[in-house]
């Protein structure tokens, strides 16, 4: 642990960063580079992702099917205004949260920072519950995928059974995650540039098309705004039903909107990542932002709420880009071979956000392990650095997927959907809990913010803005069951399983392990700060490839 400075009381507090680093000054190592070596004891990840990868990481987990054909749904639901003021409502949370995530992990950035720092800031026993909900939410995320990815290869054919198809998928991810950490960072580089490149060209298709540039020259622009109207009446008519038509739409948006966490994933196998995190954060939250509200408002424009052919295609659970509000324009527009385009690339898409969350559960796991709230077996990894047993029970879990061999694929979209926007929620909640407590003991300590890598505006406010606003998204996100005549068990579950279980985890770590919750004198802001400084000052860029 690192010496600890001494206020004019005589008290111990934590040093400023420039104190820890009085003798930073870079210098070169032997081979055995600290760019490719752990920072934190017990910790055998290698830091091979280089900024570009950081950057491209947080995108690709993110963008997954849910911008190109879920959405859809938000415009049936709410209308195109309801859908693109959630979006654009539901960024501001996200920025909230971005802020407060980017100040903790470029202070600390070791394996899975903030799962660890909510136990670390708060209490062993809310790291533990914030931990199993965040594996559990993740891992919940490959089956969703891969299912995806089932539906999308059966817009072209329905030669090869879903069976068949699940199986390849998770032989793919286990391929890519088992490698060396840097392909995997490769694979999701290149990934996510598809992504982007596919979410600007449907944005450039939106403008040109509207103006009139399409076979039939209809400059339509804004009709469908006017015609059949900017807002929905969604279960009740007048101001309620318009009301409840824009919460489905923000519920929507609670799940398809993400992205700092799957940064901060990458913090500990990130190549000199205080240099680094601060601009993916910036980069990553500004990028997702602009895709997010500016492709909630190209959907609204492309399709009025009451297109038949979408409200068919989500009602039949049709295969593949069928549903997309981007594909149903274009075959209303009669243009051809673009369709299947956009699906092949949202097949791409489906692909990489799978195999972000398949990196992003492992690591969970495998940050649980070095913190002793799971069972060490996790910390194996392989000469390259990965965690093995851990990646291995995250595709043991995308099993779950053949779920849909016997089921209907929508109904089991629907059952992850469910699960996965309320276990984000709270894993949102309890990031801005930790940051809370984290703000408050550098405090109390004495450590004056101003020296920390990334300073985040507007806090503690933020903060709180972010956790009251997830918070009761939480609560609110499965309320349809609650009304006349739809309730339904399995939506309830998958609703609302988590608000239930992690309590539990909590209490019983809690009893089990007899833990406290920590006054912020007493969090511990020193563990692991020695071996991030001596990297920092050890550092030695690896040659570009």
């Amino acid at each position: 642990m690192a010496s600890s400075a001494v206020d004019i009381e005589g008290n111990r507090r934590s040093p400023s960063l420039k104190e820890t680093n009085e003798k930073g000054i870079t210098s070169n190592t032997s081979p055995e580079s600290a760019s490719v070596r752990s920072v934190a004891p017990g910790d055998n990840t290698h830091r091979t992702l280089k900024s570009r990868h950081i950057q491209l990481i947080g995108i690709g987990g993110t963008i997954g099917t849910a911008l190109y054909v879920q959405i859809g749904k938000g415009v049936l639901n709410g209308g195109p205004a309801s859908l693109f003021i959630a979006f654009t409502l539901w960024c501001s949370f996200i920025l909230a949260i971005t802020v407060g995530m980017a100040e903790m992990v470029t202070y600390l950035p070791i394996s899975s920072p903030f799962i660890r720092f909510a136990g670390r800031y708060v209490d062993e026993a809310f790291g533990f519950a914030a931990g199993w909900n965040f594996f559990i939410f993740e891992a919940a995320m490959v089956p969703f995928e891969i299912t995806a990815c089932n539906v999308i290869i059966h817009y072209w054919s329905d030669a090869v059974p879903a069976g068949g198809i699940i199986a390849i998928m998770i032989v793919l991810y286990g391929l890519v995650n088992l490698l060396a950490v840097k392909w995997y960072g490769e694979v999701e580089f290149w990934a996510a540039i598809g992504k982007v490149l596919l979410i600007v060209a449907l944005l450039f298709f939106t403008l040109v098309v509207m103006l009139g540039g399409n076979p039939l020259h209809d400059r339509f622009g804004f009709r469908a705004w006017r015609e059949p109207g900017a807002f929905v009446e969604l279960y009740h008519s007048g101001n309620l039903g318009r009301f409840l038509g824009f919460l489905q739409c923000l519920i929507q948006a609670s799940f398809t909107i993400a992205g700092p966490d799957y940064v901060a994933m990458a913090a500990g196998e990130a190549e000199n990542p205080r240099v680094v995190m601060p601009r993916a954060f910036n980069a990553v939250f500004y990028r997702l932002t602009a895709f997010f509200v500016l492709g909630s408002l190209a959907v609204g424009i492309l399709v009025p709420s009451n297109d038949e052919e979408m409200k068919l295609a989500f009602s039949s659970g049709a295969p593949g880009a069928a549903a997309s509000p981007y594909v149903v324009a274009m075959n209303r527009l009669r243009i051809r071979v673009l369709p299947d385009i956009v699906n092949a690339m949202v097949l791409t898409a489906a692909f990489s956000a799978g195999n972000s969350y398949v990196y992003c559960a492992s690591r969970s796991l495998y940050g649980m392990a070095l913190e002793g709230k799971a069972p060490r077996v996790f910390l194996k990894c392989n000469a390259k650095g990965v965690p093995v047993y851990a990646v291995g029970v995250v595709l043991a879990f995308a099993l779950l997927a053949f779920l849909q061999v016997s089921n209907d694929a929508a109904v089991v979209l629907q059952w992850f959907v469910s699960l996965m926007t309320v276990s984000q929620l709270i894993n949102f909640s309890v990031i801005c809990v930790t940051y809370l407590r984290f703000h408050a003991a550098l405090k109390a300590q004495g450590v004056d913010r101003g020296t920390l890598p990334y300073r985040a505006r507007l806090q503690p406010f933020a903060a709180w803005y972010g956790l009251v606003g997830c918070s009761v998204m939480a609560f609110v996100g499965g309320y349809t069951v609650f009304l006349p005549g739809k309730w339904d068990v399995p939506t309830f579950l998958f609703s609302y399983a988590m608000l239930g279980i992690c309590p539990v985890l909590y209490v019983g770590w809690k009893i089990f392990k007899k833990t406290k919750i920590y006054e912020p004198e007493e969090v511990d802001l020193l563990k692991n700060l020695d071996e991030i400084n001596e990297y920092e000052k050890t550092y030695v860029p690896t040659p570009s490839e």
